[in-house]
């Protein structure tokens, strides 16, 4: 089943979102800053993705700026940081079987779906 990790409040994922609706494809949505992934969770988004955890990060968050930003941070640091802080976790994230992608643009969802 596919499943989009979602924040109802973000432009780009309601978009993704949409996309999947238009589908009529059966999906799961998971608002990932309510039922935050585990650990081991969030390593296999990771590898799905086939990213370095760095690569899931957004940047631009306050709290990033305030307590990350310029610092050398392990793969495991930055994993801790996103469970910590959810909001830190690039969105939206659009799983299907052993396929993932980051919907930005939205229209990466079509890619996989």
């Amino acid at each position: 089943m596919i499943k989009i990790y979602h924040n109802p409040r973000c432009s780009k994922s309601r978009q993704g979102l949409e996309i999947l609706e238009n589908s009529k494809k059966e999906f799961k949505v998971i608002k990932y800053l309510e039922e935050i992934p585990s650990e081991k969770e969030l390593k296999e988004i990771i590898k799905l993705l086939g990213i370095t955890p760095i690569q899931l990060i957004r940047k631009t968050e306050k709290v990033w700026k305030e307590e990350f930003k310029g610092k050398e941070l392990s793969d495991t640091e930055i994993i801790k940081a996103m469970l910590n802080h959810p909001k830190l976790i690039e969105r939206p994230i659009i799983i299907n079987n052993n396929k993932a992608v980051i919907g930005r643009p939205p229209e990466a969802i079509l890619a996989i779906i």
